[in-house]
């Protein structure tokens, strides 16, 4: 296996990585801004306020993009394993 293969491999997997990480970490991210503002209004330092909303976000999330999420991985897979045979030569 070439140098440049293992490279296209690990450039796929970063994106595939990202595609499907993506919408979780901004929709919890949103949510974190917003707590942190809403603290920051209220003048409530309650450091375990935060979490709680950004589960939820992360679950709503996770449950409506799956299938999109589902999606994205099989297909990566079915190229890893489509092609396997040029990669154990």
């Amino acid at each position: 296996m070439t140098p440049e293969a293992v490279i296209g491999i690990g450039q796929e997997a970063i994106k595939t990585i990202l595609l499907v990480a993506g919408p979780m970490l901004g929709f919890s991210l949103i949510v974190g801004l917003m707590v942190s503002a809403f603290q920051a209004m209220t003048q409530i330092n309650e450091a375990t306020l935060t979490f709680l909303p950004k589960i939820v976000t992360m679950f709503l999330v996770l449950l409506v993009a799956f299938p999109w999420m589902l999606q994205i991985l099989l297909g990566f897979m079915t190229y890893i394993w489509g092609d396997f045979n040029h990669y154990i030569r």
